[in-house]
């Protein structure tokens, strides 16, 4: 079970189970997804030998957190039963605690009962797409367990947030949102919180590439910034390409995304994005 000590935080830092993760120096969030139906590899890793194959080549090729995910937040895609994420997911944690590895374990969900558990059995960090409006005790739980939390920005459900992609003003009524949901975290005492900005999430693809230019604009929530950006349709349907085909845009956008000030890149292929990451540094240096 996690931690329950509060320790240090600022803006560059974040308690994983007790340690401090220095995220000034951005990290590779390496995605597993346990599903059928996902955009990209859906299907891929859906028995142990081929998960345990995935979580090898994330290590080896240099993830510092894996991210899984048991239910498909694809625009339109299939609402399944908690019970089926559950399985999912519980075994991917402990495909990935076999390892003996401390790589801490980020499990991507938005309901409470399946975060629970997931802590329970070992993960590190909860994130979840929809910032907590689609499970209304997913706070508590993050509050009680002192997890890191990931909070993305979507309006809607995975099923019609492709409808809702209506703003008066994107980057004002997104910072609004945000700064709501930070201090309703605040009153629960969660102070380790990652923003993402929900690429491809209730958002057109005009509207995702002003994100990604404005990105900086969200620093001022005092938060660590997450892109994930990895081989989505901003990419494949601007370059009229398929998901397979996106890896050389997403690694054009990552360095777009950690130039604005990106903190974490999650992506599918770790390898591209660590030396996406050494040569951006070197711009610094």
């Amino acid at each position: 079970m996690a931690s329950k000590d509060k320790a240090f935080y600022s803006k560059n830092t974040l308690n994983i189970n007790g340690k401090i993760l220095n995220v000034s120096l951005p990290k590779i969030m390496g995605i597993l997804n346990v599903t059928n139906d996902s955009f990209y590899d859906g299907g891929r890793y859906m028995n142990e030998k081929e998960i345990a194959f995935k979580i090898e080549k994330l290590i080896s090729d240099g993830a510092d957190i894996i991210d899984i995910g048991g239910y498909s937040s694809r625009p339109g895609a299939k609402h399944i039963d908690e019970k089926i994420e559950t399985k999912r997911v519980l075994m991917g944690i402990k495909i990935v605690r076999s390892f003996g590895e401390e790589i801490p374990i980020s499990v991507d969900t938005f309901r409470s009962s399946v975060a629970r558990i997931s802590i329970e059995e070992g993960a590190d960090i909860i994130n979840d797409i929809s910032g907590g409006n689609l499970d209304a005790k997913m706070f508590q739980t993050i509050s009680e367990y002192n997890v890191s939390y990931i909070m993305m920005h979507m309006v809607g459900t995975p099923q019609n947030m492709s409808k809702n992609a209506s703003y008066d003003n994107i980057l004002i009524n997104m910072a609004d949102y945000f700064n709501k949901k930070l201090r309703e975290l605040t009153q629960f005492g969660i102070k380790d919180v990652i923003i993402d900005i929900g690429f491809g999430f209730s958002k057109t693809i005009l509207q995702n590439y002003r994100l990604l230019d404005n990105l900086r604009w969200f620093k001022s929530l005092n938060s660590p910034l997450l892109a994930g950006i990895s081989r989505k349709s901003m990419i494949y349907k601007s370059l009229n390409c398929k998901p397979e085909e996106a890896l050389n845009g997403t690694s054009v956008l990552n360095t777009i995304a950690l130039l604005n000030g990106a903190n974490i890149l999650r992506v599918h292929d770790v390898k591209e994005a660590k030396e996406t990451i050494s040569l951006v540094n070197l711009l610094s240096n």
